[in-house]
């Protein structure tokens, strides 16, 4: 029998540190399992996805899928059900999706002492953005402005406010700003804003916690005055900690065995 397969898909996908992250927690846990990327965008996803076969355990999830993962799905996790995203895929029994992204970067903001922050930012409209506003909810915010290059795209955003019961403004990126002490980013790796918009952001904008971790520091992170920029690497292991819980165990609430070394292990790898 061969071992069980998982992988990360997306587009791009060359940059994904995914594959040292769970290679090293397998072998950790002693399993013989193989986890590989492959390029695929949004169009490819549904095919792609028919032709896996029963070694498959199990997908990881990035741009542009999160939102075809979702609909791909027949279950969903809360935050996956909460988002309308899913960055996990369990294939063993039907087709189960999850979002661990919500958990990754609850876990990470603890982490750094960013938890607690009553008015949050929130840069950019998509998947992530969804995650990164239930996050920063169950982390205290009580008001949360979406920035966005359409502010019409946040529209889901704003309904999701409505649901978490916390108050959303939306505007473009160039807008005048208010005071905010968290500035959560959530924009592709090597997005660049024009430098009065980001010096702009920067300036009223508290913390940076940019989910975007290649390259690093993004260009964001090196021109923000606002207070210190924290890499997405933090969110990227634990998510992914949260998935391998998923892949084992079926449930990102149960811990792995041992999970202390495995964790050690990952962040090792990075």
């Amino acid at each position: 029998m061969s071992s069980p397969r998982l992988a990360v898909w997306g587009d791009p996908i060359a940059h994904s540190k995914s594959p040292q992250l769970h290679a090293a927690a397998y072998r950790a846990l002693g399993l013989d399992w193989e986890y590989t990327r492959r390029q695929v965008d949004d169009v490819a996803f549904d095919t792609t996805l028919a032709t896996l076969d029963d070694s498959w355990r199990g997908l990881s999830l990035t741009m542009p899928l999160k939102e075809k993962a979702h609909s791909a799905s027949v279950t969903h996790d809360r935050y996956a059900d909460l988002t309308g995203a899913v960055n996990t895929l369990l294939l063993t029994d039907g087709i189960r999706g999850f979002n661990t992204d919500v958990g990754g970067i609850l876990d990470a903001l603890g982490e750094q002492d960013l938890r607690g922050i009553g008015d949050v930012r929130i840069l950019g409209a998509g998947a992530t953005a969804s995650s990164a506003l239930v996050a920063c909810v169950e982390a205290g915010a009580r008001t949360v402005d979406v920035r966005a290059r359409r502010p019409e795209r946040a529209a889901g955003l704003v309904a999701l406010g409505r649901r978490l019961g916390v108050s959303i403004t939306t505007s473009t990126f160039d807008a005048d700003a208010d005071d905010v002490g968290l500035t959560v980013a959530t924009l592709p790796g090597g997005s660049v804003l024009d430098e009065a918009t980001s010096a702009r952001l920067s300036e009223s904008g508290g913390a940076l916690f940019d989910v975007a971790y290649s390259p690093w520091p993004s260009a964001l992170a090196s021109v923000w005055r606002g207070g210190r920029a924290v890499s997405g690497e933090a969110m990227l292991l634990r998510q992914a900690v949260r998935q391998i819980r998923i892949f084992l165990h079926g449930d990102q609430s149960v811990p792995l065995p041992s999970e202390e070394v495995v964790v050690a292990a990952m962040e090792a790898a990075l």
